[in-house]
């Protein structure tokens, strides 16, 4: 019965089989060729939290499974001077109608801080059971984006907790759907993206409960792989902010996630947990933030990673086979100072 659960939730169109992809889903291809420059974005933070500005290349030292690597080249950039854009994701499918009424006040909280003078273009994006839809083009304006959030009511759920596996497993699969089709689209827009996806985050569906067979963790194997180099190649950062706040403090869903961040290697140790929003969020350098009410101010933390960052790239040594995972570790050469980048990154063939 476990085995059969999990197939049929691999085999929903929205999570559709490689040899039988479903129309719509456009999740990002890895780029294959010759290539392969890794291009790293690294947030230094002292003590308090705070990005750390004025550092230079020798204080840097980037570890490729262990081993120190050359670096290619190297831009300490500010905010001010980049090509950046804030995507602020409101997540309707996985929060109950209450939570995303205060997400909804607490985001246009947000928006409105400093007479509503935004620090970076931001967009605002629902996503509903009816699907995606981004507010217009990335404004600085955030008087006019609070005013558009709140003449946008979010859809309610039809896909509730209440239907179980089943529902659990829509959630999960539209989810996984809407973060491909959004990579896919940011993949053409050229500079840094700060995805902040509010959300307790879609189902695990992991546990002694669930079973894998081998095929379903080839399948989920090749979605990892596809997602984590998506959303590297389109150089976005993902961030998971909690609108449970203390609500969910110390709950099974705050720490659960750790178990899947250690990146994966092959196909046989693949869980379906390996591909939480909270995973991705933090495999992607971005951070995981819950048991806080101030969702307004777990917005502001997450935009402050753009003050100040550090673009890195180098060579990758040649994979050994189809597919090679690569831990990633950058380390900084000052007492106090902590760095955060991708955890890692596969190299193909």
């Amino acid at each position: 019965m476990r085995t059969m659960l999990i197939f049929l939730l691999l085999a929903t169109p929205a999570i559709a089989q490689q040899d039988a992809a479903a129309p719509g889903v456009a999740v990002p291809q890895p780029a294959i060729g010759p290539n392969r420059e890794i291009t790293l974005d690294v947030v230094v933070t002292d003590k308090a939290g705070k990005p750390v500005a004025g550092l230079q290349e020798q204080d840097f030292t980037v570890l490729d499974d262990k081993l120190a690597q050359k670096v290619d080249s190297f831009r300490a950039v500010e905010a001010a001077s980049a090509p950046l854009r804030v995507i602020l994701l409101m997540d309707a499918v996985n929060t109950s109608f209450q939570a995303m009424a205060r997400e909804r006040l607490e985001v246009q909280k947000f928006l409105r801080e400093n007479n509503g003078k935004l620090a970076q273009p931001t967009s605002v994006a629902f996503f509903t059971d009816a699907g995606t839809k981004i507010l217009p083009d990335a404004t600085r304006d955030g008087i006019a984006l609070a005013e558009l959030v709140e003449k946008n009511e979010s859809s309610l759920r039809t896909i509730k907790p209440s239907q179980g596996f089943y529902g659990a497993a829509d959630r999960l699969n539209l989810s996984l759907k809407t973060i491909g089709m959004l990579t896919a689209a940011e993949g053409q827009v050229p500079g840094k993206k700060l995805v902040i996806w509010i959300s307790p985050g879609w189902p695990i569906l992991s546990g002694p409960s669930v079973d894998l067979s081998k095929k379903d963790q080839e399948y989920l194997f090749n979605q990892i792989v596809e997602l984590s180099t998506g959303l590297r190649e389109a150089d976005i950062t993902l961030y998971s902010v909690d609108p449970l706040g203390t609500a969910d403090a110390g709950g099974f869903r705050t720490f659960y996630y750790k178990e899947f961040v250690k990146g994966v290697k092959a196909a046989k140790n693949t869980l379906a947990g390996n591909l939480a929003l909270q995973v991705l969020a933090y495999q992607s350098g971005g951070r995981v933030l819950n048991s806080n009410n101030d969702i307004a101010e777990e917005v502001a933390s997450c935009v402050m990673d753009a003050n100040a960052y550090y673009l890195l790239t180098f060579d990758s040594p040649p994979p050994d086979g189809p597919v090679q995972y690569h831990d990633l570790e950058v380390k900084i050469g000052k007492a106090g100072l902590t760095a955060r980048t991708r955890t890692g990154y596969y190299a193909l063939k």
